[in-house]
């Protein structure tokens, strides 16, 4: 009797042992589900030349935190799909991630045209969105959980055109007028909205301000019309299928203001000035990151080691200064909000993103009330000497003057235009 009674705790307890285990095991399953991050990218349309770029960042940065143990103990996932660059792809995409993906935290597509519309839907669910080189998106909604990735600071309007005006202002003879055109949407016309507000307060006389539709595939009317009007400065606010177009136009049509250039994205992306070669000298753009000894930030060389291996045959830009940094700082400074906060609640997510300094690879970012950058740290560059279309061309640091700001200045404008393309 004693040893069927011993025989029978040995069970139990063999089976308690069991059970015991198996809720350990459990637990451990749930504990080990991934934070799932959600978001659309331009994996197709006007906008995929810098929608791929940042996406191989970002899954460099899954990686990158996967492998030093996830957040909060838990592996991440990201969760995406292709908004082909269409906006009215964006609110369906984000409705699908929060009401059907079920993802925990949420990420901002490429582009202001492709932020705008995920607003709505973000804001409805109240989660923290972070946008990727976005400008002035929440002027119109003041959301407080909004944040942006981009360095144009607390007025990103002014800031892309601010060193632009601030080069041109600085010859002698001052420049007296000024033509803009832009892309009809959003950016373009945030953009051309700064440009306009610059070039009053900087005393030039505007003699062409128009836009022109999306969908504009033959620039030379425009660039003669503009050629009409004698301006001094020639500012575009262009996406990147305008921004190569526009270039070839000035070209073709043999036009030579004094400066050229402006808010052109696609420029700071290697493949399109690959495709350009010599076309790209004179002109005045931006950048959001360049190696300069100033600009090497912890982490950041790294990084690009990394994108640029993954990028070889991939027919993205194979640099990656541009979208790959922002990108890859957009991830990881909500990474670095999740674990500093120790939480997913995404009120007090954005409140330790509002209160706290964020080291990343494009530096170190802090937010002001509007969740735009609190300190600018934009890049007006202008690129000079190219002689050919091979990528040595734009490693070079000769091919390309940091004209503004002046903490990161390396060289002077070239000006005028003309002067720049002998």
């Amino acid at each position: 009797m004693a040893r069927t009674i011993t025989g029978w705790l040995r069970g139990a307890s063999a089976a308690f042992c069991a059970m015991a285990a198996l809720a350990v095991l459990s637990f451990g399953a749930v504990a080990a589900e991934p934070i799932k991050i959600g978001f659309s990218m331009a994996l197709t349309g006007g906008g995929a030349s810098n929608g791929k770029v940042a996406l191989i960042a970002m899954k460099i940065w899954e990686d990158d935190i996967n492998a030093k143990g996830g957040l909060l103990g838990r592996p991440v996932k990201l969760i995406y799909y292709d908004d082909q660059t269409n906006p009215a792809n964006v609110p369906g995409i984000y409705t699908k991630l929060l009401d059907v993906d079920k993802v925990d935290l949420v990420l901002g597509p490429y582009s202001t045209i492709m932020n705008a519309p995920a607003m709505p839907v973000v804001m409805a669910h109240n989660m923290v969105i972070i946008s990727l080189t976005a400008i002035g998106v929440n002027e119109k909604f003041h959301y407080p959980k909004y944040f942006a990735m981009v360095l144009t600071g607390p007025h990103p309007d002014l800031v892309f055109s601010h060193g632009y005006f601030a080069a041109a202002m600085a010859q002698n003879p001052k420049p007296k007028t000024v033509a803009i055109a832009a892309s009809d949407q959003e950016f373009s016309k945030n953009a051309s909205d700064g440009a306009r507000a610059n070039a009053k307060a900087a005393g030039l006389k505007i003699v062409y301000d128009k836009s022109y539709p999306p969908s504009t595939t033959d620039f030379s009317p425009i660039v003669r019309a503009v050629q009409a009007t004698h301006p001094d400065l020639f500012f575009i606010a262009s996406y990147p299928p305008d921004t190569v177009g526009m270039i070839r136009a000035v070209s073709e049509v043999g036009f030579r203001p004094k400066m050229f250039g402006g808010a052109m994205v696609g420029l700071n992306n290697v493949s399109l000035k690959m495709q350009l070669g010599p076309l790209i000298n004179g002109i005045v753009g931006y950048e959001n990151w360049l190696p300069e000894p100033t600009l090497m930030w912890p982490g950041v060389a790294e990084m690009l080691k990394k994108y640029q291996a993954k990028a070889k045959g991939a027919g993205v830009d194979p640099l990656g200064y541009n979208t790959a940094t922002a990108a890859y700082a957009y991830i990881q400074l909500l990474g670095e909000a999740v674990e500093g906060a120790k939480t997913l609640n995404q009120d007090k997510l954005a409140e330790y993103i509002h209160s706290h300094q964020f080291e990343t690879v494009l530096g170190p970012i802090k937010y002001g009330p509007d969740g735009e950058v609190s300190e600018p740290r934009f890049l007006t560059v202008q690129y000079r000497h190219v002689t050919g279309k091979t990528m040595d061309q734009f490693t070079d640091p000769n091919k390309v003057a940091v004209l503004d700001p002046p903490q990161y200045k390396t060289g002077d404008l070239i000006y005028p235009y003309a002067k720049a393309l002998k």
